[in-house]
């Protein structure tokens, strides 16, 4: 770009809708809205449906819905394009009265016999058509392709904002398909032609697209185009190092959506998945807006870990307000796969995210630190708070009763209430704890049993004391 500063940036994120949103393209969507977004630019969205045969609408509804959950906004109506297969097909039309394309009438089984030949004599099987320069009066009556007209020597150079200046040899690049003979556009000539069409300034995306780049460069180079700024991103490894795939766990965005991630945690994580800004580890989203650049995306490939998942996570739940903590986890209970709550569930899980959210790393381990909350009289205890329910702990218990229905309902009061009583038995406030725990929430791993009282209330803690001291 001539005068960076003085374009507005526009970037996009451009998936086809083969199947669901992949952790991988999440990213990848991630770093175009940050970058845009961090300059008030343009984020925009295409779906490269030209492949009709396994382009699917629920596909492409799922990576609307994947984007959106992740909380990633784009500018405009989402652009098929598919739907632009005329204006494709007019530019390959264009390069061709320009002398940039010809017509190449070879057939199928020509072209599998020069490969073949190529193969057996070693020489490089890119195909080299007799039709470049042929005199059109020599042209059959019979279909034919559109073919770009490659240059043949020197090279091709693409000024990568990642990986740096990045040099192809021309006699690597083949003469590519523009318009099949059947007249439709090839995917390598349609993203050139909508990329240009809608302006984008900075194509940021995987590098396994680094070498299309060399060839979609003389595509905009026959048309007298500005080639936009290229950023290839190196793509996501499992732990192992090796090319992620199920075997390393979950690969689309809506299982993480379904395994309890908060979606500003999903966005800090990715976002820190290949990129740094000094040692942050954990940020929002107005700071990554401002840190982001392409300066600080590593050249080697990110290292998906759950383990930092989980603590970046962790902390953006321990850290959220009550209310936008509250609206998050209502996004999670209304997907298909999670439970549903009664309203009181849901009301007696607001009141208490002050003791559910700190050390949860997940929506679902949330829900299930408010198990206390969500089971119904009488509780019904496991195996191991069954046994903390012996004849002494019960015993103190039905003591602890009526101080507790005189008390008053603070937390300093019940604990000091407890303290007191453990101490006159002569054993520790854990001995306490464990039995309070049995009858309240039917567990012996539960939050603390005074916050569970506050929760509860006076009437609902005594009623669960009475049932486990029957």
């Amino acid at each position: 770009m001539s005068d960076p500063e003085a374009v507005p940036v526009v970037t996009r994120f451009a998936p086809s809708p083969t199947g669901f949103l992949h952790i991988g393209g999440a990213r990848t969507a991630l770093f175009n809205w940050l970058y845009a977004r961090g300059r008030g630019g343009r984020f925009l969205l295409r779906i490269e449906d030209t492949d009709r045969a396994r382009s699917t609408e629920e596909a492409t509804q799922k990576i609307l819905d994947g984007l959106s959950w992740l909380g990633l906004d784009w500018d405009g109506t989402p652009v098929s394009q598919a739907a632009r297969a005329e204006r494709h097909a007019k530019v390959a039309r264009e390069m061709l009265t320009r002398g940039a394309a010809y017509k190449c009438f070879s057939t199928r089984e020509e072209i599998e016999a020069f490969r073949e030949a190529a193969r057996a004599e070693g020489r490089s099987t890119l195909f080299q058509s007799p039709w470049r320069d042929a005199d059109p009066a020599r042209h059959p009556d019979a279909p034919y392709a559109l073919r770009l007209k490659a240059p043949r020597t020197g090279e091709t150079v693409i000024e990568d904002a990642v990986q740096g200046r990045v040099r192809f040899g021309n006699d690597q690049l083949d003469d590519m398909v523009l318009l099949r003979a059947d007249g439709s556009p090839t995917y390598m000539l349609a993203v050139v032609v909508d990329d240009h069409d809608m302006e984008i300034t900075h194509v940021i995306r995987g590098d396994d697209h680094l070498n299309n780049a060399a060839r979609q460069a003389l595509v905009y180079r026959a048309m007298g185009w500005e080639l936009p700024v290229f950023a290839h991103i190196p793509l996501i490894h499992g732990p192992d190092g090796k090319k992620l795939s199920k075997r390393h766990g979950a690969l689309g965005v809506d299982e993480y959506r379904a395994l309890g991630y908060p979606p500003r945690a999903m966005r800090n994580y990715l976002a820190r998945l290949g990129w740094s800004h000094g040692d942050a580890e954990i940020f929002d989203d107005d700071q990554a807006m401002e840190w982001f650049d392409l300066d600080g995306i590593n050249k080697a490939p990110a290292k998906l870990d759950f383990k930092k998942l989980d603590s970046i996570s962790g902390h953006h739940i321990a850290a959220m307000d009550d209310a936008a903590l509250l609206h998050d986890l209502d996004a999670y209970l209304a997907a298909p796969e999670t439970p549903e709550l009664t309203d009181r569930q849901r009301d007696g899980v607001a009141r208490a995210l002050f003791c559910l959210k700190d050390r949860s790393k997940t929506f679902s381990q949330l829900l299930d630190k408010a198990h206390f909350i969500l089971i119904e009289r009488p509780v019904e205890p496991d195996e191991k708070a069954a046994k903390a329910l012996d004849s002494v702990s019960i015993g103190i218990l039905a003591e602890l009763t009526p101080q507790l229905r005189s008390a008053s309902w603070t937390r300093d009061t019940l604990e000091a209430v407890v303290t007191s009583l453990a101490e006159a038995h002569g054993v520790g406030l854990g001995k306490l704890a464990q039995p309070l725990r049995a009858a309240l929430a039917g567990r012996t791993v539960t939050p603390s049993v005074f916050d569970m009282m506050l929760v509860l209330g006076r009437e609902e803690t005594l009623a669960r004391i009475a049932d486990a001291t029957a």
